[in-house]
């Protein structure tokens, strides 16, 4: 794609997962002047394997979700371009965004869908085993450990509390591990729930420390370590990592974005707007709803196109 297709445009979009889809497909069709700037396609959904909560699809990989949302985006003809986001600054025209090319480009409107980042445990071959037994998405891959003899879940709050209690509804046996000497304040209703849930062990005091499989079969052991150093074997089905995910606010602090003071997450409103007139939120990244869901993600997407097709009506001098 060349720069000069894209030097003026209505609305651009930063991210590539469902939020940022969701937006290109409403705005292509509001007939904006759009295109789609990321590097990671499909966000959260397109690593969360396979999904069995998405209307209209009984089951359906969540790479292959996304790919039938990027389908929608490019028939309609709008350009995606494989770069992310650096930096937005205020311009005459609306914002001066460059990419991490050096490319830049004007657009009146901005929305941000660029999620946000998951805490990794930095173990070898966690990056290339996601997918092949590691996860990080407890929602969305709990059924796949139906009937299995063990799977491990790390993390010791709210989310990984709530991943292993799911989990268990599908597997045998689950294995909560954490690092702490106690779970980090997960809420006391959820900790009933765990109680409750009798083939949940948790086990603390310990850090994975090494990750087991091949290339081919991906992740078939996990090797654990106490605060004595001493160290034990699991074999394993699934390893689900629940160690919370950050939003990506650097963006958003240096044009001077609000954030949630509790979540740190981009505070919209209801139409997906920021403080900043002309820039909308979308996805993981705001605080719009505590259901990180593509569904959801997809919603707010939509949401935040009709609202910058309105402020360019309103604006359109």
């Amino acid at each position: 794609m060349t720069q000069s297709k894209i030097l003026n445009l209505d609305v651009l979009i930063a991210g590539q997962g469902a939020a940022g889809f969701a937006a290109g497909l409403y705005a292509a069709r509001y007939q904006m002047k759009t295109a789609i700037a990321g590097q990671d396609f499909g966000g959260e959904t397109a690593i969360g394997g396979i999904i069995e909560n998405y209307p209209g699809n009984n089951e359906i990989d969540g790479f292959d979700l996304m790919l039938e949302f990027k389908k929608q985006v490019t028939d309609l003809d709008v350009p995606i371009i494989e770069e992310n986001l650096k930096s937005i600054t205020k311009s005459q025209n609306g914002f001066l965004c460059k990419l991490n090319n050096g490319q830049n480009i004007d657009a009146k409107t901005v929305i941000l869908a660029i999620g946000r980042e998951r805490r990794k445990l930095s173990l070898k071959n966690e990056d290339e085993w996601t997918g092949k037994g590691v996860s990080y998405c407890s929602t969305c891959d709990a059924p796949l450990y139906k009937n299995k003899n063990l799977a491990i879940v790390v993390g010791g709050g709210n989310a990984a509390v709530e991943g292993a209690i799911l989990i268990g509804k599908y597997c045998k046996k689950v294995f909560l591990v954490y690092r702490g000497k106690k779970l980090w304040r997960p809420e006391p209703i959820l900790l009933k729930a765990l109680e409750k849930t009798k083939n949940v062990e948790v086990i603390l005091n310990n850090n994975i420390v090494e990750l087991i499989g091949s290339d081919f079969g991906g992740l078939q052991k996990i090797k654990l370590e106490n605060e004595y150093k001493n160290e034990r074997e699991f074999i394993v089905d699934g390893l689900m990592i629940e160690a919370g995910a950050d939003p990506r606010v650097d963006i958003p602090i240096s044009l001077g974005i609000n954030l949630d003071k509790e979540t740190n997450e981009v505070a919209v409103d209801k139409d997906q707007k920021t403080n900043i007139q002309g820039i909308y939120a979308a996805g993981d990244i705001t605080n719009a709803s505590n259901l990180k869901q593509t569904i959801t993600a997809a919603s707010q997407g939509a949401i935040s196109a009709l609202s910058a097709y309105n402020y360019c009506l309103e604006n359109k001098n």
